[in-house]
């Protein structure tokens, strides 16, 4: 890493919901934090849901988040690379966001070396034990031919649909996100040990969980969970030695 830079990590912006007026009060601040993080940022990972929903059709694009988007475009644009996970509500990412804004997208679990520490960098969904229909429903929704006969629909019915099928899902398990029962029931520190077993990381980074969560899963090993900007407006920094779980407030 270079002297005086960090490396950024947020998640689960979940933009659109609940409101139009909600979210693009969440967008401003999103795209005021980037603006004071990008004077020392050497990369920033944006690790998936950051949008409620997200469909991209052959020449259609989802409408809305200007704001966000153009300024991703400008860091990029700055020689700051930015990098995109895809979570559970915005999985359906393509070639469109990278072409615009010049941003690399991942849709699984990747591993980096900052400064000689190792990362594992995902956004969390299917990982670990339990959720198994949502696994079982994450393997139709990433089958390309289900992706296929999905854009056969009309934008104008499919994303209304899937807007509201999107909504209820957030609306219903919010509450759920904000209770912490313990490590042995957290599936992503539980995946975190399993992974231990075979090979050593610093740092596991995950979004997809809504409460920012700092946990140690061995002597060496944090496990460190992004939390949410509904709510929380979390966000965590490796500045080369350590890595800090932060809020960001107006």
């Amino acid at each position: 890493m270079n002297a005086n830079k960090k490396i950024y990590f947020a998640s689960d912006f979940h933009l659109g919901v609940p409101t139009y007026e909600k979210s693009l009060e969440r967008e401003k601040l999103i795209v005021k934090w980037l603006d004071e993080i990008k004077v020392d940022a050497q990369e920033i990972y944006l690790m998936g849901d950051l949008f409620d929903f997200w469909f991209e059709y052959k020449y259609t694009a989802p409408k809305g988040f200007i704001r966000l988007l153009g300024k991703i475009a400008e860091i990029v644009d700055s020689g700051i690379p930015v990098c995109f996970f895809t979570g559970n509500h915005d999985m359906w990412m393509f070639d469109y966001l990278p072409k615009e804004l010049g941003v690399t997208i991942y849709t699984k679990p990747i591993t980096k070396n900052f400064n000689g520490k190792l990362f594992y960098l995902g956004h969390g969904d299917g990982l670990g034990p339990g959720d198994n229909g949502y696994k079982f429903i994450k393997s139709v929704f990433s089958n390309p031919f289900c992706q296929w006969l999905f854009a056969r629909l009309h934008p104008n019915f499919a994303m209304g649909m899937a807007n509201f099928w999107s909504r209820k899902s957030r609306i219903s398990n919010g509450p759920k996100d904000e209770i912490f029962s313990g490590e042995e029931n957290e599936w992503l520190v539980v995946y975190a040990k399993e992974v231990l077993q075979k090979e050593h990381f610093d740092y596991f980074i995950f979004g997809h969980r809504h409460l920012p969560l700092k946990i140690k899963v061995r002597e060496n090993s944090l496990y460190v969970n992004l939390g949410e900007w509904i709510k929380y407006n979390s966000y965590a920094v490796f500045d080369g030695t350590n890595l800090e779980l932060k809020y960001f407030s107006n």
